[in-house]
């Protein structure tokens, strides 16, 4: 069930939904506590009643905790509160892919730039995560 605006967990408060996709929901949340703006993933409940779905939210927590890029979000924390496993990520502000393209296509320079960045970051990632064994 989708958080609503408002909703506490833990000393952070929902404030706004960011996106969902298939391993979850992502809300902006004020830390009330720390007095920061931050993100919050949730695992969805439905994924919460199975041990395989728990385990790989687990380590992904475990994966980003691991990493220190300036492309990745840190993450703060791993917690659960009110039955709603989630982890919290710095809020990184900027535009997404969607809202980019709605301002038009993207130059070929810009592209293959981007995807240079992405195929060098992937492959750095790749290899720190065999490297931990994740």
């Amino acid at each position: 069930m989708p958080l609503t605006i408002g909703t506490h967990l833990g000393s952070h408060e929902i404030t706004a939904l960011l996106g969902k996709g298939g391993m979850g929901e992502v809300y902006r949340a004020r830390d009330t506590r720390l007095k920061r703006e931050v993100a919050i993933k949730i695992l969805p409940e439905e994924f919460s009643r199975h041990k395989d779905r728990v385990s790989r939210f687990q380590r992904e927590a475990e994966v980003l905790a691991s990493l220190n890029h300036p492309n990745i979000a840190a993450i703060y924390d791993l917690q659960e509160a009110n039955e709603t496993r989630f982890l919290v990520l710095e809020l990184v502000e900027g535009e997404t892919l969607a809202e980019r393209l709605e301002r038009g296509r993207i130059p070929v320079e810009e592209t293959l730039e981007l995807r240079s960045t992405f195929v060098k970051r992937s492959k750095q990632l790749t290899r720190k995560a065999s490297f931990t064994g994740i």
